[in-house]
């Protein structure tokens, strides 16, 4: 049985769908940054950026310690517990390890500018005390991409921040925006969204499809004129072609988002070769038998 930390959460409060039965620490609340047009996560007026006082955080730590039991695992809520100092983030840690000595793993969300700031070898000293995953949303390797969907990053700010968060000896795991470039970018997307991938060989490598809660309209007037909704046949070609242009050491791959309709699940390389084959079978075989319904994707 779950049984809820005694945390004053600002809700909503959002995590990766791996972090699931994570305890979740919220050290921030909000987005740094909340300037992505897609982003729909930090809209509410209480969730304006703004960090939780080190004072807060710590008790919320010790009545955790107190009721919890043993814990295993952390997730550094909000947006993007990396914006906070190196000098907090270590203070958090070591608290972590006073008061939770049983975690075995701490991650957070993470922006690539929140990085710039810190060098390798502090972030090899938050992994010692226990930050050992940071989820990189990079959404796209396309520059124009970025730019239109107001990103704040490029590909090379992304690929620097993956390759010192490597050069750490922190996991990364990078998630990719299928269709996040419409029809007239789509090969594009791909191509360089592969491309930076295969420079920064996350350990972890995710995707999802784009959805609009607010509106296909609403995300038009934000991208431009030039956007035109992928269909699903669209959508699953645009996969071929970042698959196949895929060339990963041993990356764990993942496309089982509640938004994606091809749930694609192997390690890249390895199953290349299986996975591709799933791809082409939903394009010129009976979709029905290897695509989920709108309403299997619980949207």
């Amino acid at each position: 049985m779950y049984i809820y930390p005694p945390i004053d959460y600002i809700e909503p409060v959002f995590r990766p769908p791996s972090e699931a039965n994570s305890l979740i620490l919220q050290v921030t609340n909000g987005c740094s940054w909340n300037n992505c047009t897609f982003c729909e996560m930090y809209t509410e007026p209480q969730k304006k950026f703004r960090p939780k006082s080190q004072a807060d955080i710590l008790d919320d730590i010790k009545r955790c310690a107190e009721s919890l039991g043993a814990v295993r695992r952390v997730f550094l809520a909000d947006g993007d517990a990396m914006a906070l100092s190196f000098n907090r983030l270590k203070d958090i840690l070591l608290a972590i390890k006073e008061y939770l000595p049983s975690v075995t793993r701490v991650s957070s969300y993470c922006l690539p500018r929140n990085l710039k700031s810190k060098t390798v070898e502090e972030l090899a000293e938050l992994q010692s005390l226990g930050l050992s995953l940071l989820y990189v949303g990079a959404e796209s390797g396309n520059d124009q991409i970025l730019a239109k969907i107001d990103k704040g990053e490029t590909f090379d700010s992304t690929v620097d921040a993956l390759l010192k968060i490597k050069a750490a000896g922190i996991k990364s795991s990078v998630m990719i925006i299928n269709g996040m470039g419409g029809v007239n970018y789509s090969e594009q997307h791909a191509l360089d969204s592969a491309r930076l991938v295969n420079e920064t060989q996350p350990e972890y490598l995710a995707t999802l499809v784009l959805f609009f809660r607010q509106g296909e309209a609403h995300f038009r007037k934000e991208f431009g004129d030039d956007f035109i909704k992928s269909s699903q046949l669209q959508l699953i070609q645009e996969m071929q072609v970042l698959l196949s242009n895929l060339e990963l050491e041993k990356t764990i791959f993942r496309s089982d988002h509640a938004s994606n309709y091809l749930v694609l699940k192997g390690v890249l390389g390895r199953d290349k070769a299986k996975l591709l084959s799933m791809i082409d079978g939903a394009i010129n075989q009976d979709r029905s038998v290897f695509l989920r319904s709108d309403r299997q994707r619980g949207l």
